[in-house]
C-alpha cells in the first residue's frame, strides 16, 4: 500500500469515526438536553450520559485526526488555507470539549445538589451545550469542513468537482442556517429541531463527506506523495 493510499483510508476512517460518535452522542445527551431540570430533580441516567461523553472525546480526537492526516495534502494546493483549515477544527472541538464538561455538570449538580437552584443551573448548563453546538458544529463546520476543505478539494481534484462543489455551496448554508430563527424561541432541544428543518443542510453535509468515508478517492500520485 502507497503512501498515499494509507493516508486516504485513514483519513476516511476518522471521517466515520466522527459520523459516528457524534450521531451517538446526541441521542445519549438527550435526558440532559430535553429536561435538564427533571433530569436533576430525578434519578437520572448518568452512565448513559457518561457513554456519550466518551463518544463525544472520541469525536474530538477524530476531528483533530481529519485536519492532522489531511494537512500534508491540502498544503500542497495552499498552505495559509491547509492550516486555515486545521485551525477551524481545533477551535471546533474546543467547542464541543466546552458543551461536553457543561453535560457533565448538569450529571454533577444531579448527584451533589437537587434543589431549585440547580435545577436553574442545569438549565443554563443546558443551554450553553446548545450554543456552543451551534457555534461549533453548526457554524464552524460550515467554514473549515465547506468554505476550506471544499475549496482546496475542488482545487487538487481529490474528489469530483460535483462533490467538492457541495461543499462550497453547503459551507455557507450550514453557515446562514445556525442561526435561521432566533435561539431564544426553541425549546431546549433546539439544534436538533434545527438540524430536523434543514434537511437540504443535511443531505448536503453527507454527501460532501462521503468521498472522504470512502478513502478520499483518488489520494495519489499526482500529488508526488
Amino acid at each position: 500500500m502507497s503512501p498515499s493510499q494509507r493516508i486516504a483510508r485513514i483519513a476516511g476512517v476518522l471521517f466515520l469515526i466522527t459520523f459516528a460518535t457524534a450521531i451517538g452522542a446526541l441521542y445519549l445527551f438527550q435526558p440532559v438536553l430535553d429536561d435538564p431540570a427533571g433530569y436533576i430533580a430525578g434519578d437520572g441516567a448518568d452512565n448513559r450520559i457518561f457513554l456519550g461523553a466518551l463518544l463525544e472525546l472520541l469525536l474530538i480526537v477524530a476531528n483533530v485526526g481529519t485536519a492532522v492526516v489531511l494537512y500534508p495534502i491540502l498544503k500542497r494546493q495552499n498552505e495559509m488555507l491547509a492550516v486555515g483549515y486545521v485551525t477551524a477544527r481545533l477551535v471546533e472541538c474546543a467547542l464541543i470539549a466546552i458543551g461536553l464538561v457543561s453535560v457533565l455538570a448538569v450529571v454533577t449538580l444531579r448527584q451533589d445538589a437537587a434543589s431549585a437552584d440547580a435545577s436553574s443551573l442545569g438549565v443554563a448548563l443546558a443551554g450553553m451545550k446548545d450554543w456552543t453546538f451551534l457555534l461549533g458544529p453548526g457554524f464552524i463546520v460550515g467554514v473549515g469542513n465547506g468554505l476550506l476543505l471544499g475549496y482546496l478539494m475542488y482545487r487538487s481534484g481529490l474528489v469530483p468537482r460535483g462533490m467538492a462543489v457541495l461543499g462550497l455551496v453547503g459551507g455557507p448554508l450550514i453557515c446562514l442556517s445556525w442561526d435561521r430563527r432566533p435561539v431564544r424561541r426553541l425549546p431546549v432541544r433546539r439544534y436538533g429541531a434545527r438540524h430536523r428543518d434543514n434537511p437540504g443542510v443535511l443531505v448536503g453535509v453527507v454527501a460532501w463527506h462521503l468521498p472522504h468515508c470512502q478513502g478520499v478517492q483518488a489520494v495519489s500520485d499526482p500529488l508526488g506523495l
